[in-house]
């Protein structure tokens, strides 16, 4: 499975990794402010398949390693002796598992940019800078879908083969990669995008590159369209 995590060393061994790498990606996000209270959740698909999730109810900023529960890609739950239920928000990840093997990690926040243009309902299309066009060049707007329903997994669906991340309407933001580290990075990209979107237009609006340039860095970099 491309998107499972791998690493030499025992079952286990991983394990223990992974608990780690989430409440650390946690307390990044909340110190990023990222999220707040108890929002948001993380997720990683491991090597045999189930996956390890965030717990509902508890800041990001604060988790555990024994807290993390784990499911089953159908949702069950396992047992797993200390482990708080998991997030709601879990049928969301499932999906994004469920619809490419190459997805190994999935990130959900609030970032406060991002989420402003989640609010107005507009699309981020990455053409301001060189990086954003090799690494976000569009983040597309999935439509309102009530958080904790079957609606919200329905609403991301389209987009997990073709981006690395959504914008939720009137909720958040959705990132996702083969490994947790990527996942979390594209969320920090995707707020530092929104953010310089804003900014830009307090200063009388964005300028996007012309199309010879964006073909230009697309050229040098060997990348036709990376979504």
């Amino acid at each position: 499975m491309g998107g499972a995590q791998t690493a030499a060393g025992s079952g286990d061994e991983m394990e223990r990794h992974l608990r780690r790498q989430i409440c650390e990606i946690g307390r990044r996000m909340w110190q990023r402010n990222l999220v707040s209270a108890n929002d948001g959740n993380v997720s990683v698909r491991m090597f045999d398949g189930r996956v390890l999730c965030t717990p509902t109810g508890v800041s990001k900023g604060f988790m555990t390693e024994v807290s993390l529960p784990m499911v089953t890609l159908d949702g069950e739950l396992v047992e797993t002796p200390g482990a708080l239920p998991p997030s709601s928000e879990i049928k969301m990840h499932l999906r994004a598992y469920g619809e490419s093997d190459e997805v190994g990690a999935v990130v959900h926040a609030h970032p406060p940019y991002a989420t402003a243009f989640a609010i107005k309902g507009e699309a981020l299309v990455g053409k301001l800078l060189p990086e954003t066009i090799l690494t976000m060049p569009e983040v597309p707007l999935a439509p309102y879908a009530l958080p904790s329903t079957d609606a919200v997994p329905e609403s991301i669906a389209p987009f997990i083969t073709t981006h690395s991340s959504c914008l939720l309407e009137h909720h958040g933001a959705l990132t996702w990669a083969g490994d947790l580290e990527a996942a979390y990075l594209m969320m920090e990209r995707l707020e530092y995008f929104a953010r310089v979107t804003f900014l830009a237009r307090q200063l009388d609006g964005e300028r996007d590159l012309s199309p010879e340039r964006v073909s230009e860095v697309r050229r040098q970099f060997g990348v036709a369209d990376l979504r």
